[in-house]
């Protein structure tokens, strides 16, 4: 079956997949950052968004 793109959020909240752009998109403003500084929490910390959040808590 394929992914319904009808949906707006992520399939699985915890994990952030930078492939998508629904998943970016919905990533950037549920934490209210740019793409940029999405895609440099990913690269430093995984795609684990609750990992993510921690980081952006510490280094905003």
């Amino acid at each position: 079956m394929a992914d319904d793109r009808s949906k707006k959020g992520p399939q699985d909240r915890s994990r952030i997949n930078l492939s998508e752009r629904y998943e970016v998109d919905y990533w950037t403003k549920e934490f209210g950052i740019s793409e940029g500084k999405l895609e440099a929490a990913v690269k430093a910390v995984g795609s684990s968004a609750e990992a993510v959040r921690e980081y952006l808590k510490r280094h905003q």
